[in-house]
């Protein structure tokens, strides 16, 4: 990842989602199946090499149509005018007589015109990959621990691992995240350290943090 603003992923409202931006190339993946983990990392351009950012197990799998007429995720509609946590809702697109429509959110250009290069990127991703079950760090990412160093990604593309029949080693990662973090938000968005505001309370169990 070479920018985390809380688009993509968007891990509020208590579910995380990945609808937009470069994951087009995971969320039309032939290859995913619900039970597979999705993990983002840091950058060289974000200052977090060999950090994690997120890491979600996919629990399901909605189409643009699907995720914008969905009750459940109506508060993850981009208020442009709204708080950050508002601004940067992912659930931005849908078909209007069989056209993709990009509504007003962070991929649009400025005052709200129809960003063409993000619509066709973001659009080419088929669907949205949800999940409660997730782990967002942000700027509080965490490195990389040795024993799962097989994670790592030094490209800038996604990676993908294939490790059917090595169930211990996916349980183990998993157990490390739960043992030691626990499921939901850990941090803010790294890049949300450019508005020089005060710590968001974005945590619905911020008196347990």
């Amino acid at each position: 990842m070479d920018h985390d603003y809380g688009f993509a992923p968007n891990p509020f409202h208590g579910v995380i989602s990945l609808a937009t931006c470069k994951g087009s190339q995971l969320r039309n993946n032939g290859n995913l199946e619900i039970g597979d983990w999705v993990i983002g990392l840091g950058s060289v351009a974000m200052g977090n090499l060999g950090k994690i950012i997120f890491a979600m197990q996919v629990e399901e799998k909605l189409t643009f149509d699907e995720y914008w007429e969905d009750p459940r995720f109506q508060n993850k509609k981009p208020v442009i005018n709204g708080s950050l946590v508002q601004m940067y809702g992912d659930n931005v697109y849908h078909t209007v007589d069989g056209k993709v429509v990009q509504e007003y959110c962070a991929h649009s250009l400025k005052g709200g015109g129809v960003n063409k290069d993000h619509l066709q990127r973001d659009s080419d991703g088929k669907f949205v990959l949800l999940s409660h079950r997730f782990y967002y760090f942000g700027d509080k990412c965490p490195e990389i621990p040795k024993e799962f160093a097989y994670i790592d990604n030094n490209s800038r593309s996604t990676k993908f691992w294939d490790l059917y029949g090595e169930d211990a080693k996916i349980n183990a990662f998993a157990a490390w995240l739960d043992e030691k973090f626990g499921v939901g938000i850990h941090g803010d968005p790294c890049n949300w350290k450019e508005y020089h505001l005060p710590p968001m309370d974005i945590y619905e169990d911020e008196e347990d943090k």
